[in-house]
């Protein structure tokens, strides 16, 4: 059996834990949690301990790793870190979520309870799709992506890499949205966003 680490400590981390426990009791899997890894936390969440900071752990023969840090950013910076130190990550989709037979999904996704990834859409590694988020037919959602809940990309969206979606955001059919994106809350995207803009608002807008 495989130990299960998750890389942060945070609030997010607490969900991803609750999570993990579903999916040990409803699904098979080869894992069973583990630890944590934080640089600057060291208190346990559900008596799980935080064994090591991020920086320092070396990855053994059997340990999987899931990443549980929000902001893409500083997620993709310790995913390549462990990456380049032989880590081997993996996907941690709740029992509930609604993931179609067409879908590609890449490595150390997490898809959290009633998400929903639909026909064709592809999802590249990292990506993180939180509570009741839908991926329509056919989108495509690159690297290192964070959806925050109740998030709604529409057919054939493509949402570049590192994106950051805050609660409650909408993409229209068809957009494309470049890379290292922040959209607002409640922020309704109905055209092409450029790289490394931060918009909100209906229409979302650059601010």
């Amino acid at each position: 059996m495989k130990k299960l680490i998750i890389i942060g400590a945070g609030g997010f981390a607490s969900e991803v834990i609750e999570w993990a426990l579903d999916i040990m009791e409803h699904k098979d899997n080869d894992w069973v949690i583990h630890g944590m890894l934080d640089n600057l936390s060291i208190k346990p969440i559900a008596n799980i301990p935080v064994i090591d900071t991020i920086d320092n752990y070396v990855p053994k023969e059997d340990d999987v790793f899931i990443c549980a840090i929000g902001d893409p950013e500083t997620k993709m910076k310790f995913c390549n870190s462990m990456l380049d130190r032989g880590a081997q990550f993996v996907n941690l989709i709740h029992p509930t979520a609604i993931i179609g037979e067409s879908v590609s999904l890449g490595r150390g996704i997490i898809a959290c309870p009633y998400s929903v990834i639909s026909a064709n859409a592809v999802i590249e590694d990292f990506v993180t799709i939180n509570l009741h988020s839908t991926i329509g037919h056919d989108a495509i959602v690159k690297r290192g992506c964070t959806l925050s809940s109740h998030c709604d990309v529409t057919g054939h969206v493509v949402l570049g890499e590192n994106c950051f979606m805050g609660s409650h955001a909408l993409i229209i059919p068809s957009v494309t949205v470049e890379n290292n994106v922040k959209i607002g809350a409640g922020s309704v995207v109905i055209s092409k966003i450029k790289a490394n803009t931060t918009v909100f608002g209906n229409p979302a807008r650059p601010i």
